[in-house]
């Protein structure tokens, strides 16, 4: 997605992302990387798994330069279309496979390669047993060996000859240069023994040592190598290839969540169904039970709980009402909706999440940075140690044989592949996973800065807390029934707007059900509110609209009062008949579930920090029910960031958890920022973790999966360049046999992407 039009000179400096092909490779990425950033004034990363280049260009760039200079490298480029869910995916085509257009370019893909794979297998089988069991070594076996390999190494190993011819023209050597050097030498030198040599007569012994596991005197041939190298890198090729569409899937899956089409409502009532990517912000539109809410927006008509587990990982539906805000690709399972549309398109929480996660997939880590530039010169530098080895064991007197095994191991089993796919597929599958359970990840650095962190500083409202009022508790005088309480005090606060009122009206109904229509209703300001509720005249509101009606709260209800107000919540008289009758307690509950979050933070390590503007009774009574012992209260929304600074001064490494407009600075200033989805833009913008949900238990499982994934990119990239290190010395020595040593190459690949396959099977913790 660009600023500008492809193929213009951009106005100004603008961002891009280019699907590439014909990468095999990551020192294919490394050349693509090297030659964009020689451009002035461009920027570029390219990413081996993803197949995707992000580029920061300057104006006197175009999109035209871009992609040019790409395929002069001898690969192509284009632009990919913009990030599109539901009924829009289908037109999607990056590379990476999502959405259904890329999910079937990837298909063509995979098909060409399954075939030559198949054919490679079916031949490669036969000649590798006539070579390694004696029993099976007919008279002239090794002309039908020789019949069997040329398809194996011409047709199957074609793409490797192709890219090395294509790379050569351009002056560079990729992996693909190794395999085809490597399978054609060992074909090409059984070629000439069996023509020129005595490997192609029975009963002949040719000069040359035997190689290990052979006992026909026919060991300068080696068409098994040439067949089972080109089969187990082909093998190796088809499930690395399956493994990363696997590990973008759960970003095609998120992109394909949305409704496809949508049912729109005319002025007059009518109805149309139109395709969602036609709605227009301001559009009302029907949600019938069991459908997807097309995009976001409010409800201004019937209510129903919405289920929105498929985008947030929260089982439990939420009921919603008239007024109140729904999210796109969310499943309507209760009663008829009529929605009107706030968001459309590229602006909609699901396209954003989108967004956010295909920008963390195309990051690097600092780890992986160095894996590209060690894979920018891995494969001229394996080449000149295949010569090296190869006029080593010559110098040596060991004989042609042995050297040329030897150097051709060596260029068989040298890999970069593996450390280009260490960080990518960790993240592909990590962040993918992430947003299956509503957890959004902004980057690969983020990753580093979990690890890190020693101390999480929760805001109270909202994060802590519900973040609105709620009626709490009900303390009634003697004789007198909760009920009636509820009835009366509701049907009176119902006709209020105040925030406490809406607070007990709710409760009220939740417990009593339907509440009775209030007569002479009159609010006074300041005090509460009157009026005759079932022929009884009530009063609601501050003790001092009790007074002066002549009536006082008995000491039991007093009590009630003080206590309440002790532990910062709001207490509220109900008066009916010229006596005092009850007092209510209202407050901005905790959430049931941020007890047990920050049990969950402070077994990861960290030390939670309530922070909030209330005042300390309010601070102090949240803490010790939800279990946390350091409290800072009465800090104004400017005072915050200056909070997180001083606990920074003390050495610690500081996570904020928060979610209003107030919390972005401080959001911003933390070492690590996770922002509740539930909250603002601003707060959102300026974290690196997003958290969907409103439960705070999901910042412990970000932190957790965060680190997950950072540890599986440092086993991949250990893995990676522990293979290498100890399979080359192996290699130039003499101890692996070309076949061998192909195996194991692809291996190393198809076992860092299965490694990082295993964060698919990432789980929040049970409760």
């Amino acid at each position: 997605m660009t600023t500008t039009a492809p193929g213009t000179a951009p106005g100004a400096a603008a961002d891009v992302e280019l699907a590439i092909g014909g990468m095999t490779c990551a020192s294919c990425a490394a050349r693509i990387e090297k030659k964009l950033n020689r451009m002035d004034g461009v920027e570029a990363t390219v990413n081996y798994a993803t197949e995707k280049a992000k580029v920061t260009f300057r104006e006197d760039v175009s999109v035209a330069d871009l992609i040019a200079t790409v395929e002069a490298t001898g690969y192509t480029a284009e632009e990919p279309a913009p990030v599109r869910t539901g009924a829009e995916a289908g037109t999607r085509t990056g590379a990476d496979g999502s959405g259904s257009g890329g999910a079937e370019r990837a298909a063509d893909e995979l098909r060409p390669l399954r075939q030559r794979l198949l054919t490679a297998v079916a031949l490669a089988v036969p000649v590798i047993a006539m070579s390694m069991v004696p029993a099976l070594q007919f008279e002239y076996w090794q002309w039908l060996s020789l019949t069997l390999t040329a398809p194996v190494v011409t047709y199957a190993a074609w793409p490797f000859h192709r890219a090395a011819w294509t790379n050569a023209r351009h002056g560079a050597a990729t992996m693909d240069t190794l395999i085809s050097v490597g399978t054609s030498a060992a074909f090409l030198w059984s070629v000439w023994a069996l023509f020129f040599g005595t490997a192609g007569h029975p009963g002949m012994t040719h000069p040359f040592e035997l190689t290990i596991g052979r006992s026909d005197g026919a060991g300068n041939i080696y068409l098994e190598a040439a067949a089972g190298v080109t089969a187990f890198i082909l093998a190796g090729r088809y499930f690395e290839a399956r493994s990363k569409r696997k590990a973008g899937a759960a970003l095609k899956a998120l992109l394909e969540l949305g409704a496809k089409d949508v049912t729109v409502l005319g002025p007059d009532g009518s109805e149309r169904t139109v395709p969602t990517a036609e709605l227009t912000v301001g559009d009302r539109f029907l949600v019938r039970p069991g459908e997807k809410i097309a995009t976001d927006g409010t409800v201004v008509e019937g209510s129903s709980a919405v289920d929105a587990s498929l985008l947030t990982g929260e089982s439990v539906p939420v009921e919603v009402a008239p007024g109140d805000a729904v999210t796109g690709a969310t499943l309507n399972a209760g009663g008829r909706l009529v929605v009107e549309a706030s968001r459309v398109g590229a602006d909609t929480q699901l396209a954003r999440m989108a967004r956010l996660v295909e920008d963390a997939q195309n990051g690097k880590a600092a780890a992986q940075r160095l894996a590209d530039r060690i894979s920018a010169v891995f494969v001229p530098v394996v080449i000149g140690l295949a010569l090296a080895t190869l006029g080593a064991w010559l110098a040596t007197g060991s004989g042609i044989t042995a050297a040329f095994t030897a150097a051709v191991a060596v260029l068989i089993i040298a890999c970069p592949c593996a450390l280009g796919l260490a960080t990518p597929t960790a993240l592909m599958v990590g962040t993918g996973r992430g947003a299956q359970l509503g957890i959004l990840i902004k980057g690969p650095e983020v990753l580093e800065t979990t690890r890190k962190v020693d101390t999480i500083v929760l805001d109270k409202t909202g994060t802590v807390t519900t973040g609105r009022m709620t009626l709490l508790a009900v303390h009634t005088a003697d004789g007198v029934d909760r009920a009636q309480v509820l009835r009366l005090a509701g049907s009176l606060e119902h006709s209020s707007e105040h925030p406490i009122a809406r607070a007990v009206a709710e409760g009220a109904a939740a417990e009593v059900g339907a509440l009775p229509a209030p007569e002479d209703f009159a609010g006074i300001a300041g005090l509460g509110v009157q009026g005759v509720v079932e022929g009884h005249a009530v009063l609601v509101g501050r003790e001092r609209l009790l007074a002066e009606w002549a009536m006082e709260l008995t000491p039991a209800l007093t009590k009630a009062k003080e206590e309440a107000e002790a532990a910062g919540r709001t207490a509220i008289a109900v008066a009916w008949d010229g006596e005092a009758r009850a007092v209510l307690e209202v407050a901005d509950a905790v959430k049931e579930t941020s007890p047990e979050a920050v049990d969950r933070l402070r077994a990861l390590g960290l030390t939670p920090i309530l922070l909030t503007g209330d005042n300390r009774a309010v601070a102090e009574a949240v803490a010790a029910e939800v279990g946390i012992e350091e409290v800072y209260a009465e800090v104004m929304p400017q005072d915050k960031v200056d909070v997180i600074k001083s606990l920074q001064a003390e050495g610690r490494s500081v996570a904020m958890v928060g979610d209003g407009v107030n919390d972005a600075a401080a959001l911003a200033q933390a070492d690590l920022g996770l922002a509740m989805g539930t909250g603002t833009d601003a707060a959102i913008e300026a974290g690196d973790l997003t958290l969907v949900r409103g439960d705070l238990r999901s910042a412990a499982d970000a932190i957790r999966l965060s680190r997950r994934t950072l540890g599986t990119i440092r086993s991949n990239l250990f893995w990676a360049f522990a293979y290498n290190v100890a399979a080359l010395p192996l290699a130039a020595a003499g101890l692996l046999n070309p076949m061998i040593a192909g195996a194991a190459m692809a291996f190393s690949s198809v076992f860092v992407v299965g490694n990082s396959l295993r964060l698919r099977r990432f789980r929040p913790v049970e409760s």
